[in-house]
């Protein structure tokens, strides 16, 4: 047997296991309780990931980290906009394109929604060493984009071979 396979047999039920950790409810519920946020899950996901991108970003771009079809994300944005959450702006590249930005209200929910979620990740980690909480964030960057760059690869039907980047 492959000594690579036999080392990541036991890593799908760990991942498993902390996808469903990270998307009970119920936790949902109580962080956005905690940080005093009225937005439904998917709203507060596009708030996220536009955090996360520190740059403005299409519709479709948005759409696709999601895992969802644009106008999933277009209902969800109007509703944003609307309570000025998120503005749209002007594509440099393309001005009659528009991309989708945080307003400082929305910088301030989401802001106050990742300060609630950063502290239960700070509480679980309080007792690991510092070299251990650097090595697993480098480690889940690496496996993060390696398996982006695996798995869109498989869905657009084809594989990369091992070791290319």
């Amino acid at each position: 047997m492959d000594p690579l396979s036999d080392a990541t047999t036991g890593l799908l039920p760990h991942l498993f296991q902390l996808r469903t950790l990270l998307n009970r409810g119920q936790l949902y519920e109580q962080a956005v309780q905690d940080a005093g946020v009225a937005l439904d899950r998917p709203a507060m996901t596009i708030l996220v990931i536009l955090d996360a991108a520190e740059r403005p970003l299409r519709v479709g771009e948005i759409a696709t980290r999601m895992q969802v079809v644009g106008p999933h994300v277009t209902r969800h944005l109007n509703s944003l906009e609307k309570r000025a959450i998120i503005k749209r702006v002007p594509d440099p590249e393309d001005q009659r394109a528009r991309l989708i930005a945080l307003t400082p209200s929305g910088q301030r929910i989401v802001d106050r929604y990742t300060t609630v979620v950063d502290s239960w990740f700070t509480a679980a980690l309080a007792q690991w060493p510092d070299h251990d909480r650097t090595e697993l964030i480098r480690l889940l960057t690496r496996l993060t984009g390696d398996l982006t760059t695996q798995f869109d690869a498989v869905a657009a039907g084809s594989t990369p071979t091992e070791g290319e980047d």
